[in-house]
């Protein structure tokens, strides 16, 4: 058997990100690890966004919803790192700020005047 053909057999099992590094446990016992830096949408995130993940396709894909992130197995085996370019990390870095500072500016609304959550507060009266 070649080792393309092996390498298509590997499926991920459980996948950890630490703030360093992402290890894949295969099913079939192998661990890998890789620099988490070899990823920057992985590097950037945080913790909670690394750990909200999804293994498909019977283990051979690895997707990151809120950080718009998809690895395989197969790439990891060959030692794949992140193919985005310089320029399209910049924007998505940019918007992820943008979205961030909104999210900031619409929390104290959100608490209202009366600091519950989810009070707007009173309706704005017509003059």
């Amino acid at each position: 058997m070649n080792s393309l053909a092996v390498e298509l057999q590997a499926r991920a099992g459980r996948v950890t990100v630490s703030e360093e590094a992402l290890t894949v446990d295969l099913v079939d016992g192998r661990t890998i690890l890789v620099p988490l830096g070899w990823y920057p949408r992985l590097w950037y995130g945080t913790p909670e966004e690394r750990n909200h993940l999804e293994i498909f396709g019977e283990g051979a894909y690895i997707h990151w919803p809120d950080l718009d992130e998809d690895l395989t197995v197969a790439g990891l085996l060959a030692g794949r790192r992140s193919g985005e370019s310089p320029q399209s990390l910049k924007k998505w870095l940019e918007a992820r700020q943008t979205k961030k500072q909104n999210s900031k500016a619409l929390a104290p609304r959100a608490a209202g005047a009366g600091g519950a959550p989810g009070d707007l507060g009173p309706p704005p009266r017509n003059t």
